[in-house]
């Protein structure tokens, strides 16, 4: 249990639900990171929080994670793809530690996704880019196509 003495609905607005983003490139910067268990217990995972820091979604987070240590070979080699281009877009080419890829801005390429389980539209990051690549508002495709099936 958690005491919650000295909270009041009342005098805080209430979280409302969040819709995904749409598809296209955003100025972003790494807020926290962490590696974490997987769910099989059989590694881990590099897990970063993005935090987009201009434009209509300005302060909204998106995650990413990176299946750093992983029996499946591919998996790592994946996420090592990603961490590289992670740290290309930064400039920070052999991090010591995660926390030095914090707060340097970078252009993440969010797409929408339809979870199989649910038919819910997620985000997903799926690309990493320098900051001079993004030019203010999110580029769209300009489609009929629904951004689940792009």
């Amino acid at each position: 249990m958690a005491d919650l003495r000295g909270f009041d609905a009342n005098k805080v607005e209430p979280t409302t639900a969040f819709d995904p983003i749409p598809a296209g490139k955003y100025l972003a910067v790494i807020t926290a990171s962490e590696m974490k268990p997987n769910k099989a217990g059989t590694g881990q995972f590099l897990e970063l929080v993005f935090t987009i820091i201009e434009g209509e979604f300005k302060n909204r987070s998106l995650w990413a994670r990176l299946n750093l240590d992983n029996p499946n070979e591919l998996a790592v080699k994946i996420a090592q793809a990603e961490l590289s281009a992670i740290c290309r877009a930064v400039g920070v080419m052999a991090p010591g530690d995660s926390a030095e890829l914090h707060n340097l801005p970078l252009v993440i390429r969010v797409r929408c996704k339809k979870r199989k389980e649910t038919d819910e539209i997620v985000n997903e990051i799926s690309g990493f880019d320098k900051r001079d690549a993004v030019t203010g508002r999110p580029q769209q495709a300009q489609t009929n196509t629904p951004p689940w099936r792009r």
